[in-house]
């Protein structure tokens, strides 16, 4: 199946060709044949601020810039091979030209999505070495006892938490496999704990892995829908 024809059925099949699903200049977007689409902020929800000033739509997000979403607001944009859904509150930064794979977590919610090669994550409770791989990430930054909600959703992982760098765990999923907790709080016995998934779905992913040209991984395989 040719790779347009593949995403355009993944899109059907999820329910973001409808009116109330993917938005305006995506399905333009899609129907031009412009796949993937250009890089930039592709949705702006309430307040999106970019290296303090007020973000636009179309604005291209750079390598050193900072994005921060106001209460109640989100952002949907594409940096090179990756997209993003960056919900209320976050503070995301992204690595500089000499680190321009590094991408930092200070604060809130953020689904992701990349393409090929080594990407770095840092959060407050550990440092995520990740490749061809989509992840959700809550920080829950408290001080002495931050909090990390972490879900591999697909791909490879190397997760090493800051307070004990001795459990770093390596693992693949592909659908989900093995949400964690990563802790930094020295009274608990290990670091990192089995969690749910939590306030993301395959549907979001769907609609981020279109935006660069891709399905997900878990595309035509018969799982739980989340």
């Amino acid at each position: 199946m040719q790779p347009r024809r593949r995403l355009l059925k993944a899109l059907a099949a999820a329910g973001l060709l409808g009116p109330a699903g993917i938005s305006g200049l995506i399905r333009d977007a899609l129907a031009k044949g412009d796949v993937p689409i250009k890089a930039g902020l592709q949705k702006i929800s309430g307040e999106v601020i970019v290296n303090h000033k007020l973000a636009t739509e179309g604005q291209l997000i750079k390598p050193g810039d900072t994005v921060v979403t106001g209460r109640g607001s989100e952002a949907i944009f594409v940096v090179g091979q990756d997209a993003f859904m960056q919900r209320e509150l976050p503070t995301v930064s992204f690595g500089a030209e000499a680190v321009q794979n590094l991408m930092r977590v200070v604060s809130g919610r953020i689904l992701s999505v990349f393409g090929k090669g080594a990407r770095t994550i840092q959060v407050s409770t550990a440092t995520i070495g990740i490749r061809g791989t989509g992840c959700y990430i809550e920080e829950e930054n408290y001080g002495a006892k931050a909090r990390t909600y972490f879900c591999l959703c697909y791909g490879e992982v190397e997760l090493t938490p800051t307070a004990a760098p001795k459990e770093v765990e390596r693992y693949s999923t592909v659908h989900h496999d093995k949400p964690m907790y990563i802790h930094n709080d020295m009274k608990m016995p290990k670091m990192m704990v089995p969690a749910e998934v939590i306030n993301h779905t395959d549907d979001e992913l769907t609609l981020l892995e279109s935006l660069v040209g891709r399905v997900p991984a878990f595309y035509g395989k018969d799982y739980k829908k989340y």
